[in-house]
């Protein structure tokens, strides 16, 4: 009888070995997805969502993220081969294919920029802004600057830019100097115009109205997760479980209230800022087939390579296809 005892507990043994074995071997299976990111952005808290309820493992990646300090090192970083998704916008990754490189776009977000005002501010049209001084984050390339110049011109006959003082530059010190009033206007990313918001101040126009405005059917989609072509052909199921731990990141943070108070460290601010910027991603989360928001990208594409030029848009004309993943 022992040794009937001791045989069937050695072969309990033998099947746990074996278990963890295959535990084992699937964990090493599991496909690192290297995902750079800015130190502070917004896209982190899906990131850290997506870690935090383990919806890598859930879809048969491990997601690695690496941080870095600027939107220009993340790029660096996606074309020498040291990250294999990032974040940008369509009008990069179209630059990019006219020049022969194959990269590709998957929607991430629809939020997008606003001009800001103070609450009390004269200030009720974009044909009101003549004279005044514009703070404006992101250069004089930003897609959401050059949208709300073309309606601007369409629906004001003003050129904002010929007849403002524009101030360029970084998006906490524009939130900062508004605030102070040495700026009567200032367009802003979409998470400090939800601070600014939430501070009281009052969103004259926004992307999404300048882009209906010349002709986009629905919310343009902003930014994308970015990633070399050839490494997703080669890399199917790495990038499709990217895709589908991310849509389930999304979903939580669009149903979950306290899936926030998680991230409240990452967000900063105080609560009514925190709720603000919640209730702002979750309507930037996108809802469009990719078919809707590679037509409205096509058709506002000419119109801001017609303002910006070959300096914005490369040396194509048109959105060059491809540009969408799954578009060909």
């Amino acid at each position: 009888m022992g040794d009937g005892i001791g045989r069937s507990f050695r072969i309990a043994l033998l099947l746990l070995a074996a278990l963890f074995a295959q535990a084992a071997g699937q964990a090493a299976a599991a496909e690192v997805v290297r995902v750079g990111v800015l130190k502070f952005g917004t896209v982190s808290w899906e990131l850290d969502t997506i870690k935090r309820h383990k919806l890598d493992e859930k879809h048969g990646i491990t997601v690695d993220v690496q941080e870095f300090a600027g939107e220009d090192a993340t790029n660096v970083a996606l074309m020498a081969g040291a990250v294999d998704v990032i974040v940008s916008d369509w009008l990069w990754v179209s630059r990019q294919r006219a020049t022969g490189t194959d990269l590709t776009f998957v929607p991430y977000s629809t939020a997008v920029g606003a001009i800001m005002v103070p609450d009390q501010s004269p200030i009720r049209s974009l044909g009101d802004l003549t004279g005044k001084k514009i703070g404006v984050a992101g250069g004089p390339l930003d897609k959401n600057w050059l949208l709300i110049q073309a309606m601007a011109k369409k629906d004001y006959s003003r050129d904002l830019a010929g007849t403002n003082t524009i101030i360029y530059g970084a998006p906490p010190l524009l939130t900062e100097k508004v605030q102070q009033g040495e700026l009567d206007a200032v367009l802003n990313f979409w998470n400090y115009c939800a601070r600014l918001e939430a501070k009281g101040y009052r969103r004259l126009i926004g992307g999404h109205e300048a882009a209906a405005a010349l002709g986009a059917s629905g919310p343009i989609v902003a930014l994308g997760y970015i990633f070399h072509e050839s490494w997703a052909n080669t890399h199917r199921a790495a990038i499709d479980g990217f895709v589908e731990a991310s849509a389930d990141a999304k979903a939580l943070l669009e149903s979950s209230d306290d899936e926030w108070k998680m991230l409240a460290p990452m967000l900063r601010g105080d609560e009514s800022e925190q709720k603000v910027m919640r209730d702002r991603y979750r309507e930037g989360i996108p809802k469009r087939p990719r078919e809707d928001a590679e037509k409205d990208a096509e058709a506002l594409y000419s119109v801001l390579a017609a303002i910006g030029g070959e300096e914005l848009v490369g040396p194509s004309k048109e959105l060059v296809p491809g540009t969408f993943w799954g578009a060909e």
